[in-house]
């Protein structure tokens, strides 16, 4: 649904080159730093930026010959955009309905309802948490193909973080041709909403991963320095020196709990995962 291939951009010292893809009927997380790369990505991707260089294919097509028409099938929640804060729900509406042939006014106003959004009163009076449902109710009732997501539970409660993910997951179960690319900080909301997970650091994919694979098999070894002289090194990703001695991560959590039942072995958060690829080190 969305391939990007050597996507470059530069700012100054900061050097964006990176590929990934999101495929049919599967939800894609963008994790990384601030700064990492992944507003210019999505960026990139809408045509907000000119690349410096790369591929862009959206829906089967290259991103530069995609029609107005066609990209009305692509859903977009940006995190510094939204609406004029002096209009309301009822203002939208009409403007909605004349900008996507395909929205579905009875299913928005619907949902609107279920969600206790006021409908004549102006959006800067709203929430946050409602501010952030409203963007993602108009990216998902126009028919979507691919929703392209930019911190959409930015500044939520938790309550309100998992009425946007139900949300979410009912448009993925509607329609298997769907498909959705979503960056956050909260690694808790990608680890159960998305199928498979990149991370960006300094403009590059430094790791990709699907989701079960990487919260299954991916672990933190922590041993002393007689232990770290002494144990298999192979499947060790990265290390990082600690007063104790070593924090390492693996993708063989299963290997060293079997043959160092010793070992002190943390499960492989999607956090701990990306503090160990930055931090640490490469053998």
């Amino acid at each position: 649904m969305l391939k990007i291939e050597n996507l470059r951009k530069s700012y100054g010292t900061f050097q964006l080159d990176c590929s990934m893809e999101v495929l049919q009927g599967r939800v894609t997380g963008l994790v990384g730093q601030n700064g990492a790369g992944k507003s210019t990505t999505f960026k990139a991707v809408l045509g907000l930026i000119v690349p410096d260089g790369g591929e862009i294919e959206i829906l089967g097509k290259d991103s530069r010959q995609i029609s107005a028409r066609e990209r009305q099938q692509l859903g977009v929640v940006l995190s510094n955009a939204g609406f004029s804060g002096y209009l309301t729900i009822g203002d939208i509406v009409p403007v909605i309905d004349s900008l996507y042939p395909q929205f579905d006014k009875a299913f928005f106003l619907e949902q609107v309802k279920r969600f206790g959004l006021p409908t004549n009163q102006k959006i800067k009076e709203f929430s946050t948490g409602m501010k952030a449902k409203l963007k993602v109710l108009v990216a998902i009732s126009h028919r979507a193909r691919l929703l392209i997501l930019d911190e959409p539970t930015a500044g939520l409660d938790v309550v309100a973080r998992d009425e946007l993910l139900e949300l979410l997951r009912e448009f993925m179960d509607q329609d298997e041709n769907r498909g959705i690319l979503v960056s956050s900080h909260i690694s808790s909301d990608l680890e159960t909403l998305c199928d498979d997970i990149y991370m960006i650091h300094d403009g590059k994919i430094i790791l990709h991963e699907d989701t079960d694979v990487l919260l299954d098999n991916y672990g933190v070894l922590k041993m002393d320095e007689r232990q770290y002289a002494e144990i298999e090194k192979r499947y060790i990703l990265r290390r990082r020196k600690e007063s104790f001695g070593y924090s390492c991560l693996t993708n063989q959590k299963r290997f060293y709990s079997e043959n160092y039942p010793k070992l002190a072995i943390l499960k492989g958060s999607i956090d701990e995962v990306i503090m160990m690829m930055i931090r640490g080190e490469a053998l």
